[in-house]
């Protein structure tokens, strides 16, 4: 409670994180955009290779996640080492991919750096979770997210910069993220005094049992990972870009641009979610992806793929939080842990297959295909949620 009406000034774990996430999402938006120019300029290599890494490194991140969590609750009574050691993992190995010889190399440095993510992710929110009290978890959380995508937008700008005022050498510019990478971790490892937490914390361990959730919950898991068959990882946009002869620099322009979006729209879509309820933002965000996807299909000049890449910036802000918030209101307090567990390997899972069946079809048929394929999955995916996941607001019954 707050008697006086001041407000309430955030925890100093919270701005460290905060500030650590803009350092992290600075380093890594020098080098993620420049993935895909490196592996068609240097390497040779084409979209299904571009597919296949992002697939393989979200899917172990995402499983990562769950155990990362769990492991932190149940067996360690700090937070802290989990945060540290995923921080450093990603930022020592992410730059060498300007050094990589081919394209294998390229996914095995990519999969470090998610492992690297996997480990941090869930103790670094459960360690904000652990220093704020009732009250301003929303307002953590935001502040979080919102320093998160400006370093995703500052990444990305400064990449434009190094490319267009100083060299045009990809891997140099690769090696330069090292140094607010480093910094991130120092502000971890100096800047975030952790307590330990009683030893009564670690409660028995629920089985990870998909029987456990109830079937309004099985069904909308099931859904969102057809739906993720759909998705196209964001890098394929600077792919097509480079296809259309866009040069480096106005697809770091692009690839920024599309963090704005996310950025204000995912602030004001987090709060009209707790007004409206999570179901008509999600139908909104899935129908918008589609049509977005199909008219991507069709786009041939770089303008038109500006005008539908903020498109998809827009649904990313609509959905993101969302999707999560609706795991939560289904699930009961009982089986959330196992509900998230689900939901990030599910989602995880799918995104090999997604990866891979994009690229596949980008290089057999060629892009129109691949993107028209990818929006019927989409529409496909948005009439089951429509049809399958009806949500009682009064009651989250097994029976829903």
């Amino acid at each position: 409670m707050n008697p006086s009406n001041k407000p309430v000034r955030l925890p100093r774990t919270v701005v460290v994180i905060g500030l650590v996430s803009l350092l992290n999402d600075f380093a890594s938006e020098m080098v993620v955009p420049l993935i895909p120019l490196l592996l068609a300029t240097m390497l040779a290599a084409g979209p299904v290779a571009l597919g296949l890494i992002e697939g393989v490194a979200d899917t172990v991140s995402n499983l990562l996640k769950l155990w990362a969590g769990r492991h932190s609750d149940l067996y360690n009574r700090r937070r802290k080492p989990y945060v540290v050691f995923g921080y450093l993992l990603s930022n020592i190995a992410r730059p060498l991919i300007g050094i990589s010889g081919s394209w294998l190399t390229v996914l095995t440095v990519r999969v470090t750096d998610r492992i690297g993510k996997g480990i941090r992710t869930a103790p670094r929110d459960a360690l904000v979770s652990d220093a704020i009290h009732d009250g301003i978890a929303g307002r953590a959380y935001g502040f979080t997210r919102a320093l998160d995508h400006a370093g995703a937008v500052l990444g990305a700008l400064a990449a434009a910069a190094i490319v267009y005022w100083g060299t045009q050498r990809l891997d140099v510019v690769i090696a330069l993220s090292a140094i607010p990478g480093l910094l991130a971790v120092s502000l971890v490892v100096f800047g975030i005094k952790e307590t330990a937490r009683p030893d009564d914390v670690n409660a028995e361990r629920a089985p990870l049992s998909w029987s456990r959730l109830s079937p309004i919950t099985r069904r909308y898991l099931a859904v969102l990972a057809f739906f993720t068959l759909g998705k196209i990882p964001e890098t394929f946009l600077l792919l097509r870009g480079h296809e259309l002869g866009m040069p480096v620099v106005e697809l770091l322009l692009l690839w920024a641009a599309m963090h704005v979006v996310k950025a204000i729209v995912s602030g004001q879509a987090g709060q009209q979610t707790d007004r409206v309820g999570r179901r008509p933002l999600i139908l909104t965000g899935w129908m918008v992806y589609a049509i977005t996807l199909f008219a991507l299909a069709f786009v041939t000049q770089p303008l038109m793929l500006w005008s539908w890449s903020l498109a998809l910036g827009f649904y990313f802000g609509l959905t993101e939080g969302a999707e999560r918030a609706l795991v939560r209101d289904l699930a009961v307090p009982a089986e959330r842990g196992t509900a998230f567990g689900w939901f990030h390997m599910l989602v995880g899972t799918a995104a090999i297959p997604a990866g891979l069946l994009l690229g596949g079809l980008w290089s057999v048929y060629g892009v129109k295909t691949a993107f028209l394929v990818s929006s019927g999955l989409a529409f496909l995916a948005t009439a089951g949620f429509w049809r399958w996941v009806q949500i009682n607001p009064q009651k989250n019954s097994p029976r829903n």
